[in-house]
């Protein structure tokens, strides 16, 4: 996987680069020899093999092959490094309105086991954290892990969250979760069942990591992406220079919310909001009027896989209402990729999104837009958790905290 990272300090004017500059460098893919990182540092070479010695103890580097020699006098090829991404494992975990996915991956964002079952989120959270924390100590041991190989875990929300505290905030379809520690609540569930040491939980929205899960999987070179997820509820993630846009406190990318004119009641409260009557609920809604039997995204997702015709006009019609807000989006946010995942994310809706998207955007806003859908399908909110974890936990300060922790 294909990493951004931030400009790297260096004695010519921010300081001397640490330890953990180093290892963003390396696992970048920016310097991977010592002979590369002082260039890119300007440390001696002494001093990069004393920084380089705390992360080989830590167990983070490792040698690779060879690389090209550089000089045109031949000699040795230089020793290649290598971030170590099986030290330790990550946990993520995806929740929707009803139903839940988790898995194992590793530090460089494969993944390695997982499971997906019916977790309700109108249950509470007490009790549906609780019920992933049981997950979660399962899943180690099919991959041959323990807990104690766990270094973080990642989770996905279907509503807004406060980066700082990991809390959501007035979240339309998680009742009873608003202003809840999260965090704590998933920490605690792990370790009571693990007995492991108590691990960093990071918790953003669903459509934030669904969107960071492509764009770095997927679209790594594309430095404006935006995702639009349609199930149950819509919201957008978007991602900028390789960062997660989420606004002064994590309401960016909430077009769900973004009124149309039309009178349908939304969850929220509100009348006319774009996810009461383009959403997959929507969709489902609409159909259960017409005597069909479904009741949620993913049962139009099954009507719409087995070429129900009045599932597909819906879905193209709730395409092109999100595609005349889209039209204001990439015109705003002038983006080189648009995605579409989530329930609708078929044919019939991607073909209403572009009617409206092109007749409504400027032609310049949209020259050089890619409108596509999902690569990672179900799995996307699950690399986004785990690279989160990983972007968290190696981060330049973060490694200088744990490298002293470990007594390195």
């Amino acid at each position: 996987m294909r990493m951004t990272g931030r400009p790297v300090r260096t004695g010519k004017g921010g300081g001397q680069a640490s330890a953990g500059d180093l290892l963003e460098l390396v696992r970048s893919g920016r310097a991977v020899t010592r002979g590369a990182l002082q260039q890119a540092t300007g440390l001696s070479r002494a001093t990069v093999g004393q920084r380089l010695d705390r992360l080989f103890r830590a167990g983070w580097l490792r040698e690779g092959a060879g690389g090209p020699v550089d000089s045109p006098l031949g000699g040795r090829p230089a020793i290649t490094l290598e971030f170590d991404d099986a030290h330790a494992i990550v946990l993520a975990a995806d929740l929707d309105t009803r139903h839940a996915r988790a898995a194992v991956l590793t530090l460089g964002g494969e993944i390695l086991a997982e499971r997906s079952g019916t977790l309700v989120l109108e249950d509470g959270p007490e009790a549906v954290l609780g019920e992933l924390g049981r997950w979660f100590a399962e899943l180690p041991a099919k991959t041959g892990h323990r807990a104690q190989d766990v270094c973080g875990i990642g989770l996905a929300v279907p509503g807004p969250v406060e980066s700082g505290t990991g809390r959501v905030v007035q979240p339309p379809m998680m009742p009873g979760w608003d202003g809840y520690d999260i965090r704590g609540r998933l920490s605690r569930a792990f370790t009571e069942r693990t007995g492991a040491p108590a691990v960093p939980v990071l918790v953003d929205n669903d459509a934030n990591l669904m969107a960071y899960g492509e764009q770095r999987t997927v679209h790594p070179d594309c430095s404006a992406f935006v995702l639009v997820k349609v199930s149950t509820g819509i919201g957008a993630g978007v991602v900028v220079d390789g960062s997660i846009y989420r606004g002064v406190d994590g309401g960016a990318g909430d077009i769900g919310h973004i009124r149309v004119g039309a009178d349908a009641l939304c969850r929220c409260g509100s009348h006319g909001c774009l996810a009461a009557v383009a959403s997959g609920g929507a969709v489902a809604r609409r159909l259960a009027e017409a005597g069909v039997p479904a009741a949620s995204g993913s049962d139009v997702r099954h009507l719409l896989a087995a070429g129900h015709p009045e599932a597909a006009a819906l879905a193209r019609e709730a395409g092109r209402r999100v595609g005349d807000v889209l039209a204001t989006v990439v015109t705003l946010l002038n983006p080189g990729v648009l995605m579409i995942a989530g329930d609708l994310a078929g044919t019939p809706f991607l073909t209403g999104v572009r009617e409206l998207l092109y007749q409504r955007a400027l032609p310049r806003s949209t020259a050089h837009l890619d409108v596509v859908t999902s690569r990672l399908g179900e799995r996307a909110g699950l690399v986004g958790a785990g690279a989160l974890v990983v972007e968290h936990l190696y981060a330049p300060d973060r490694v200088e905290e744990r490298l002293l922790a470990l007594g390195v």
